[in-house]
């Protein structure tokens, strides 16, 4: 059976492109009824962190995230020899479906090490609310999902099981969050925000977008509280670093090879955020950010 995240992609890709780009726009309107926080009446004031030049941040050129042989950061599968061998092989623990889960599992641990360590929050001025946290993970499950898609049958199915790995932690983060009552209502809104948010994500990624696409769609999910489109002028640099962020990422992620690399990466630079600040290339001379198209 297909894939459900896969055929729900599918559906909304059949959709006009214009309507894609405003899918997005559904999440800032309906975040406040999904996430059952406490929202600070006040302005919300972008501080740009003084120990960060965000201006010189994610020019760096972008690589394959394939880890070393012997990089400690690698997870194998434990080889076992003799009776628990067997008895593991008779549990189906060596099973092509064992085997992708786990490496879903792997997949989805480092994406939620990368959105739930404060550095990112840090470097991108950003207030650690329900609304961020689901929106930076919204972002970091469709670079892995656009990845494995385009491995076939194998990475789609690969997929599914992150999906559903991803499925289970967001309803764990909404109970958390203090929505015990219906549930599976707030559920069905976040997929929605979901789907929409990948759909505007891949139209900005299209050859044919506009160079300031991808920096909007990222206004609308991330920093906007109240819809607005265009972003203010506080939140420029965070929000231009953030764009370029995605889009090392999106092609960092291209460059990992094989489905299998991808369970053994250092994941959206996982090893550290902080990487990026002590290894940097300067600001381009024309001052202008790089598309990376």
């Amino acid at each position: 059976m297909l894939p459900r995240w896969s055929k729900a992609i599918s559906q909304f890709a059949r959709v006009n492109s214009e309507l894609g780009r405003h899918l997005c726009s559904f999440s800032c309107r309906d975040y406040s009824k999904v996430a059952a926080v406490a929202a600070d009446p006040t302005e919300k004031i972008f501080n740009v962190n003084t120990e960060v030049n965000l201006n010189k941040m994610f020019w760096t050129k972008p690589h394959s995230l394939a880890l070393a042989p012997d990089s400690p950061l690698r997870v194998e599968d434990p080889q076992y020899e003799g009776i628990k061998r067997f008895t593991l092989k008779l549990l189906r623990f060596y099973s092509k479906q064992s085997k992708s889960i786990r490496g879903a599992n792997v997949i989805y641990r480092r994406v939620i090490h990368q959105v739930d360590r404060p550095a990112i929050y840090d470097v991108f001025n950003l207030e650690k609310t329900f609304k961020t946290t689901f929106s930076l993970l919204v972002i970091h499950m469709w670079l892995c999902l656009r990845r494995l898609k385009q491995e076939g049958k194998e990475g789609v199915e690969l997929g599914q099981y992150l999906y559903e790995i991803y499925n289970h932690d967001v309803e764990l983060r909404v109970s958390k969050a203090g929505v015990n009552l219906l549930l599976t209502k707030w559920m069905k809104d976040l997929e929605k925000i979901f789907y929409g948010n990948i759909v505007a994500y891949d139209a900005a990624m299209l050859p044919e977008a506009k160079q300031d696409e991808l920096q909007n769609v990222i206004w609308r999910n991330v920093f906007s509280d109240d819809g607005t489109s265009t972003p203010d002028h506080a939140a420029l640099l965070p929000l231009q670093a953030l764009s370029r962020y995605v889009r090392r990422e999106f092609n960092c992620m291209s460059l990992t090879e094989t489905q299998e690399n991808l369970k053994q990466c250092e994941t959206l630079q996982s090893l550290s955020m902080w990487c990026h600040v002590s290894h940097l290339q300067t600001t381009p001379p024309s001052g202008k950010e790089n598309t990376g198209k």
